[in-house]
């Protein structure tokens, strides 16, 4: 496409075109939106109703901040973000190589079993029996599939979500009046775990990291395209801000005013299709399982080519690192089309699939989960942080480098996720 071609999609002459290349934010807003974001919502809604609506507005604010950092670095430099951390210094890599490696295994367990779930309730049959396949269709996807069918397959799941839990929030009948007074900032009393929460959840994990490769991907190379990237990122985290929304009117309507409490787990869901069954009957209650599983297995499949894609960047980046100086490396270049055929992409993608599969079976070892948990607390305050240091200096060329909004913006992303980062931590240890 050219230049001239791309300001005709962004002025809206084309608008057929315009929708056609909305895209990458999709897919890495999706991947952000597991089952435990949703069970967290249903919880803050059934514990306060519609009074923390606000944050998950708040939220899309902060990862629309941070998505569209990520996706400028990558178009204004010509590079990736992992040649960015690197030229920090290789700290950046040391906790990264860790980081994948433990969150990795974990997260395969974590992501089969939630996908398992709705199908167990579906169809019946053991947890182990439906996440094992859940995993290998996972892999043969991502294993012998291109960007675009992956992008496909995830518009897809995130159609089938939205329109189940949107529907199902219109259908509880929202207390119209209340959604809107939860629009004013307050706190009630014992909900500052719950807000954190809802700001810091609304599509965000190690994959938003990934959509700078996923823009590359759908072949957006040069600054040319940043301002589609933006118009991609603000769709994509609008849309998944109504979605996380519905969920809160949904604990609100369904849990709030009956007083009725969820586990705090992905099963938190299969207590939710109980009440839908009892309420709506078995058709809802079906239908809802769908979108619970459309909504995991999307989270799924993002992880799998996404996490993969900044994995063999990883390798990429530690081979340069040896003759390059920081400003080389930071202008390293983006990865080639074919980096989905690469050894390192095959090899994690086999890490993320087959030894979590033992953990189905046996459990989440203690010593795991802490890791999991006190590594994963680090990842998103590490990427606003950095985040900001590349794109004030002077990797980034000028023009594009953070304004006063973007400064803001990542600066409050960093400072809530530092929070966060402290609140887990102490969860996990203390």
């Amino acid at each position: 496409m050219t230049d001239r071609g791309t300001e005709d999609v962004v002025a809206g002459q084309e608008p057929r075109r315009r929708w056609s290349i909305v895209g990458p934010g999709i897919v890495v807003a999706a991947t952000g939106v597991g089952a435990g974001d949703l069970v967290a919502t249903l919880v803050a809604g059934a514990e306060y109703g519609y009074t923390l609506l606000w944050a998950v507005v708040l939220g899309v604010v902060v990862k629309i901040a941070l998505a569209e950092a990520t996706g400028r670095w990558h178009l204004a430099t010509g590079s990736t973000i992992f040649a960015g951390w690197r030229s920090l210094g290789s700290w950046t890599t040391v906790y990264f190589v860790v980081y994948v490696a433990i969150w990795g295994f974990v997260y395969g367990a974590t992501a089969m079993t939630s996908s398992a779930l709705p199908l167990a309730a579906m169809f019946g049959g053991s947890i182990p029996a439906w996440g094992i396949p859940c995993g290998l269709v996972g892999l043969v996807l991502v294993w012998f599939g291109s960007y675009p069918l992956f992008e496909k397959i995830m518009t897809v799941l995130v159609g089938v979500m939205f329109v189940v839990v949107v529907g199902l929030a219109i259908l509880v009948l929202p207390d119209v009046p209340a959604m809107l007074a939860g629009l004013l900032p307050t706190l009630p009393q014992g909900s500052g775990i719950y807000t954190l929460g809802l700001v810091g959840g609304v599509g965000g994990t190690v994959t938003m990291a990934a959509y700078g490769y996923w823009v590359n991907a759908k072949g957006w190379r040069d600054s040319s395209w940043i301002r589609v990237m933006r118009l991609d990122n603000r769709v994509a985290y609008i849309t998944t801000g109504i979605f996380v929304a519905a969920m809160l009117v949904v604990g609100a309507e369904l849990l709030y005013t009956a007083n009725i409490a969820l586990v705090e787990s992905d099963r938190g869901l299969l207590d939710l299709d109980a009440i839908l069954a009892q309420r709506f009957g078995p058709v809802i209650a079906t239908l809802f399982l769908v979108g619970f599983f459309a909504t995991s297995f999307s989270s799924l499949l993002g992880v799998w080519q996404g996490v993969s894609l900044m994995v063999t960047d990883f390798v990429r980046t530690r081979r340069e690192a040896v003759a390059r100086t920081p400003e080389q490396l930071a202008a390293a270049g983006q990865l080639s089309d074919d980096a989905e055929r690469s050894v390192p992409f095959r090899a994690y993608l086999l890490w993320l699939t087959f030894p979590p599969m033992l953990l189905l079976f046996l459990g989440r070892p203690f010593a795991l989960v802490v890791a999991y948990g006190a590594l994963g607390a680090f990842f998103m305050p590490f990427l606003a942080i950095t985040l900001l240091w590349l794109l004030n200096s002077s990797r980034t060329p000028r023009e594009w480098r953070n304004g006063w909004l973007s400064t803001t913006l990542l600066v409050g992303a960093a400072a809530l996720f530092l929070v966060l980062c402290v609140t887990e931590l102490i969860d996990t240890f203390g």
